[in-house]
């Protein structure tokens, strides 16, 4: 044996009773789990009074860029994390061409960064997943972004695709997926992806279907319209037999306060009638996104540049104004906005610095102008590259929505900006250690399942997701007693305690507690 775990409290992924065994690695494999404890093997590490877990999946991540550009990817090694599904939200950087490769930098440059001197050497989602495959710290899926599809075959036009636009994406999607991509996203409250109608999901999720994928989508109303939205979603997994997960699943904003009910008996409905359904959460109550994020539809149709032109005429800024402001944007999810909720968190102008944790509404109060009139000025001048976070969730919610079987954890973290969400740094630990050891909201084995055989399922993964002999040696070592999250929206970067040993692939890439910077990760493709 390469490492031996002495008399770990094994939690298998399963749901099961944890069980003492000894476990034990050997090129790169799951060798043998003992219950007897007699293995033997070049190294043995002292696991008693210590959880030996399968490595934690990331249903949703935003490691995209920042994965390659900082592989040994200290943000989620530090929690236990082994693999990451990336793409989502409908926006990624795969398939391109150069035209949309370029618009896409500008557009999520809120989300990811736009780093100079990075080297953008792929086109295909095959080329993505080879530069993966260089050397990153974890694992990494890929979803091919229906949004980003569009950005191909219809530019930024907020219409219905024609006949042989439909089947370009077709086209582009089922390369997409025979390269590797596990499914598909969308971010329908996000432009281009936004314009598609029902019926063109449907003609997508039929190819993904047909490729053995699933379905991942960011829907169109966390607000107002948030249970149509669901319910639209999981009729696009009826009608086009496609297996569905629904991105980062709750119910916020003040409308929905107290109603995760309505939407898990969406879900448990569904699933009675057959229907293959899975969903993510993270256990924090803000959300994050890119600033102009909040803006109408219409406002971006063309791409960042057409939308930097309507934001400086002061007629369309009037239009705007009462759309977020007095009906509410499709944008912000058909809520009139509330600027005391939206905080700016990411800034790309050193001169916008002093903004960083503010609300739009303290900024402006400071500032002695209206909160629109600021917000638009900010976006203009940082052209839309500005990341906000959204105070609208409910505790009562997150509890719920966690509990359901078809749980599972996505942190759906941001990486970039001078204060990102701390869920980057801190969603996998969070769950242990509040919701776990402090609240009781889940057992200590739930939860396990909850961030690995679950999504392993998901990810028609045969041989990850549990502590079994066979499977790869993706694995977690922690503390049950100490492992808690310690990134807080003020210091967001801050390392979890209670991880002390984390396998990629066999390869230790937290050993007691200190990153290795070992690169052991790799694509893991469909199929």
């Amino acid at each position: 044996m390469d490492i031996v775990f002495r008399d770990a409290t094994v939690v298998d992924g399963t749901g099961a009773p944890a069980v003492r065994a000894d476990v034990g690695v050997a090129d790169g494999r799951i060798a043998a789990v003992d219950r007897d404890r007699r293995l033997g093997g070049r190294r043995v590490v002292d696991a008693d009074g210590l959880v030996l877990a399968p490595g934690f999946i990331d249903m949703h991540s935003h490691s995209d860029l920042q994965l390659l550009a900082n592989p040994d990817h200290l943000a989620k090694v530090s929690q236990g994390v082994t693999l990451e599904v990336l793409g989502q939200d409908g926006l990624s950087y795969a398939p391109v061409d150069d035209d949309v490769l370029a618009q896409l930098r500008a557009q999520l440059a809120g989300w990811n960064d736009d780093p100079p001197g990075f080297d953008w050497d792929w086109r295909t989602v095959g080329e993505y997943l080879d530069r993966l495959d260089r050397g990153v710290a974890v694992n990494a899926a890929y979803l091919v972004p229906q949004g980003t599809l569009r950005m191909m075959c219809l530019g930024w036009e907020a219409r219905p695709a024609t006949a042989d636009e439909l089947d370009a994406m077709r086209r582009l999607l089922a390369e997409g997926l025979a390269q590797g991509a596990v499914g598909m996203s969308s971010g329908l409250t996000y432009t281009p992806g936004m314009y598609a109608d029902t019926d063109e999901l449907v003609a997508l999720c039929e190819v993904v279907a047909a490729h053995g994928g699933f379905y991942s989508p960011h829907h169109r109303s966390y607000g107002a319209g948030a249970l149509d939205a669901y319910a639209e979603m999981i009729e696009v997994s009826r009608r086009s037999g496609c297996p569905l997960h629904l991105a980062h699943a709750t119910m916020n904003f003040p409308v929905n306060a107290g109603r995760a009910g309505e939407l898990l008996s969406l879900v448990d409905s569904a699933l009675a009638e057959g229907c293959d359904i899975t969903l993510d959460t993270y256990p924090y109550l803000p959300g994050a996104t890119y600033l102009s994020a909040l803006l109408p539809s219409w406002v971006t149709e063309g791409g960042v540049e057409a939308a930097l032109v309507r934001l400086t005429d002061a007629a369309t800024r009037e239009r705007v104004r009462h759309e977020l402001e007095e009906v509410g944007s499709d944008g912000c999810h058909g809520v009139p906005v509330d600027w005391e909720t939206i905080e700016i968190n990411g800034v790309r102008r050193a001169e916008h610095g002093h903004l960083v944790g503010l609300s739009v509404a303290e900024a402006a109060r400071r500032a002695g102008r209206p909160p629109a009139e600021l917000y638009f000025d900010v976006l203009v001048a940082e052209r839309l590259g500005t990341s906000c976070l959204m105070h609208v969730g409910h505790e009562d919610n997150v509890r719920a929505i966690m509990r359901h079987p078809a749980h599972t954890v996505g942190s759906d973290g941001l990486l970039v900006g001078e204060r990102p969400h701390p869920r980057a740094w801190g969603t996998f630990p969070r769950y242990l250690g509040r919701y776990v050891r402090e609240l009781g909201v889940l057992s200590l084995e739930e939860c396990v399942a909850h961030m690995t055989g679950r999504p392993a399922r998901r990810l028609r993964l045969r041989d990850r997701g549990l502590v079994r002999v066979g499977h790869a040696a993706d694995l977690v070592l922690f503390d049950p007693d100490t492992i808690t999250d310690t990134a807080t929206f003020d210091e967001p970067r801050r390392p979890a305690v209670g991880v002390r040993h984390v396998l990629v692939n066999g390869v230790p890439v937290v050993d007691d507690g200190r990153p290795t910077g070992a690169l052991p990760g790799r694509s893991i493709r469909r199929g």
